[in-house]
């Protein structure tokens, strides 16, 4: 990447946004270390500038947006990524969160279900030097024709848990996703050998709705 759209200035704001992180209960070395390389503000419009390494969400567009570094940096620690696992990302956004899968060394398949936003990150991950598979498509719907995932991460609050999500994942597979209305509790979900699954339940986040059908415009 040029040196220009990294900057000594950037890079300083990063390692700040990354102590933080640290200070507020984030311990996965590899998810801080990925964080820390990610230049987070190519991800953000750039009137944002100056906030733009704050623990805070911005509009990125298709009244979407691109989650609190703490967010990110919490659920990837949930997901607990080893290399060269299959995961599936439901809500691709800005690309953010995709390029911290990558840089964990995932093998990441993303969904998208608005256009402009799957072109955008597309395009921007690619500059990076990230070859995710990203999917212009209905999350709900999941991709299973490359299913079984090892894992799936869901960007977006879900109103209940998607079975075809369940049916995408492997046994023995996990799913973190955010369950409610307004406010989401965040699920971590593991599917048994029964195909059932169990759960264990963690805070409160706040995230858009994950809704289905795509949105070409």
């Amino acid at each position: 990447m040029e040196e220009s759209r990294d900057t000594f200035r950037h890079k300083g704001l990063r390692k700040k946004m990354v102590e933080l992180l640290q200070e507020n209960g984030i311990t996965d070395k590899r998810v801080l270390e990925a964080m820390n390389k990610i230049p987070r503000h190519l991800f953000i419009d750039s009137i944002f500038e100056d906030n733009m390494y704050q623990d805070v969400a911005f509009q990125i567009g298709a009244s979407q947006t691109i989650s609190k570094p703490s967010t990110v940096a919490y659920q990837s620690q949930l997901m607990d990524v080893q290399k060269g696992e299959k995961i599936l990302e439901i809500g691709t956004g800005s690309g953010y969160q995709t390029s911290v899968l990558c840089e964990l060394g995932a093998k990441v398949f993303s969904i998208e279900r608005h256009k402009i936003l799957h072109t955008a990150s597309k395009s921007l991950l690619e500059s990076m030097g990230y070859r995710p598979r990203l999917h212009f498509g209905d999350g709900y719907e999941g991709l299973p024709h490359f299913a079984p995932f090892d894992k799936v991460l869901v960007t977006c609050g879900a109103s209940d848990i998607p079975k075809k999500l369940v049916e995408q994942l492997k046994i023995g597979g996990k799913m973190i996703i955010p369950i409610g209305e307004d406010v989401q509790k965040m699920y971590e979900l593991t599917k048994l050998s029964d195909g059932d699954v169990s759960l264990v339940k963690y805070g409160e986040f706040k995230f858009v709705p994950m809704l289905n059908k795509k949105v070409s415009v």
